[in-house]
């Protein structure tokens, strides 16, 4: 049996779960084989509750960096992979542009970082190949 891993994302980083563990089991790791259910469990329930004490517009705003970091990974590997970066940035933008000035402090520095990924795009784009 495969076991199915849940991961939580929190300013501190990223907690993953296992939703059925078997010690053993491909995929799991090894240091997971002595931590209890309910400790993993205690662990995601701390998690969760740091991540609600964190207000979901800078949580959200990290996670749109994120797309934009994706975008210019695609961007910047030879050769450049546009479609991958395009659907990077179409999702920045998506939010972006959706969320807007709820994204508080951080809104007009994430329109400037869309404008900016959006300009290494077309620029990448009208590079010559080879």
């Amino acid at each position: 049996m495969v076991a199915q891993v849940s991961s939580l994302w929190t300013p501190g980083g990223e907690h993953r779960l296992p939703d059925d563990h078997e010690p053993g089991s491909p995929g799991v790791d090894d240091e997971l084989d002595d931590v209890t259910e309910a400790e993993l469990r205690a662990e995601l329930d701390e998690a969760r509750s740091r991540l609600a004490e964190v207000p979901a517009a800078q949580v959200v705003a990290n996670h749109v960096m994120g797309l934009f970091e994706l975008g210019a990974i695609h961007l910047s590997r030879q050769p450049p992979d546009l479609a991958e970066a395009a659907v990077a940035i179409d999702a920045m933008a998506a939010v972006v542009d959706a969320v807007g000035d709820r994204l508080g402090q951080n809104a007009a520095v994430l329109r400037d970082a869309l404008a900016q990924i959006r300009l290494a795009f077309v620029q990448v784009k009208s590079e010559p190949e080879g």
